[in-house]
């Protein structure tokens, strides 16, 4: 699948927190921002 390069705008502190958080845990900070995606679009398929 092709890659889709974005632009957000977040809170700082939470921008960075978060990205830290990803590193301790070797998580994939955009990959991890994909699957939130992807969960939220289906728990909206089921209502």
């Amino acid at each position: 699948m092709a890659q889709k390069n974005v632009t957000l705008s977040l809170d700082e502190k939470t921008y960075e927190d978060y990205k830290d958080f990803c590193k301790k845990n070797a998580i994939a900070l955009s990959r991890s921002i994909e699957v939130f995606m992807e969960a939220k679009m289906k728990k909206e398929e089921k209502r």
